[in-house]
This record gives C-alpha cells, structure tokens and sequence, in this order.
C-alpha cells in the first residue's frame, strides 16, 4: 500500500521488451536505502515489484496487463518517473490509500496557472472511473495524492502548488501527454457493496434504491 507521496523522481536507464512484457532499469538515489528484492515500489502510480538491484538503480518487471492498462508502455531511456516505496506500518499518512492498481488513463487536454496554483485538465480514456470522482475527493495521477477540483462530462481538473509539481513528473509533462489514474480504493469498495446482492436479494432487488439501503442498514 502507497500514501501517493512521491519520494523521488528517479530516471529510466534501461528497458528491454519481449511483445507485451517489459523489463524497466530505473536509476534513484533516497529510496535505494534498504530496499531488498521482492519490495514493492510505485512507479508512475504503478505497484511493481523490485527483482534485481544495485547501490544505484533497480529493475521491476511489467507483465502484459500492466503493460496494456497504464503508460509505462510509453517510457524510454532517459523518462523522468515517480517512485514511493510502499508505506511503513506507524509511518505518517500524508496522502490517501493507493493500491498501485491503474483504472486508467488520462491525457492532459488542459494546463494553466491560477496565481500560485497549475491547473491541470485531464480526460480519462475510460467512463467508469467518473463514478468515483467528485470535487475535493482523492485521486491517483502518475501516482501523486491529488485533489480534484472540477468534474465536467468527460474530463476533470486538478489544481497542485509549485513544490509538488518541481517535486513530481508533472513538471515535465505538456498536454497531450498521458498519466495513470487511479481512483479511492474506499469508493470502489462502497461501489461493489451496493451493488453486490446475493440471489435472495436479486430476486427482491432490481435496482439499488432508498428502500433497499434502508432495509441493509445503509440510511
């Protein structure tokens, strides 16, 4: 599990493909301390575990899903990246819960300055995920704990400060360029309760309604 505080931008220094399968090197400085084969470190969003390492870079595998369903496929030699380890147990929370597990993508359609504030516009390549967004909830972008601060019918904006842009890979990124989206793991959850009836409950329930959450305690 992830906060979606980015700790490094590390740098891609090697990548090699078989089909749809990859095998990215990724040079970085502060999060190499400790880490050990088998962690899971983030990767632009993306939970990938560390199979091979030095005092100066790591290597993770991408298998076809991964490969298929984020932008990692995107990358090349020399690609800026966002990396956090996963969280300690008793560390501080600073963020909100990330899996590391991509909804989908989204392309900047938009990018401006609002005073101190980057206001960046992104349009998902999927329907499902505005389900769970709304003004000031969490979302994943390319890994970083964000805020949303507008939802329209097929795009939405988040507003960051100058320190986590200079701090993240949306500093290097320009419209049309691509980002990982991960939606509030609760959401999904709250989503799936809601809709999930066992047999019983399909026979007496069409549709999810007030009377339905009233009688299962939800209201």
């Amino acid at each position: 599990m992830f906060t979606g505080l980015v700790e490094e931008v590390g740098t891609m220094t090697g990548m090699r493909r078989q089909g749809e399968a990859m095998s990215l090197s990724i040079a970085a400085k502060h999060i190499m301390a400790g880490v050990q084969l088998g962690d899971s470190i983030a990767v632009n969003g993306v939970c990938l575990t560390v199979t091979h390492f030095t005092k100066e870079q790591f290597t993770v595998d991408v298998i076809p899903q991964t490969y298929r369903n984020s932008n990692l496929k995107d990358l090349k030699s020399g690609s800026k990246v966002n990396l956090e380890r996963a969280m300690l147990a008793g560390a501080r929370f600073g963020g909100h819960i990330v899996q590391g597990h991509v909804d989908g993508i989204g392309v900047i359609t938009g990018l401006h300055r609002d005073g101190n504030a980057y206001v960046y516009e992104i349009k998902p390549n999927t329907r499902d995920i505005f389900k769970f967004l709304l003004p000031k909830g969490s979302i994943t972008v390319d890994g970083i704990s964000l805020t949303v601060s507008d939802v329209g019918e097929d795009k939405f904006t988040i507003s960051i400060i100058p320190h986590t842009r200079a701090e993240t890979v949306l500093q290097y990124k320009a419209l049309g360029d691509t980002v990982n989206l991960e939606s509030d793991i609760i959401g999904k959850y709250v989503a799936h309760l809601l809709h999930f009836k066992d047999s019983s409950v399909a026979e007496r329930e069409g549709k999810v309604n007030e009377s339905f959450l009233m009688e299962h305690g939800f209201v």
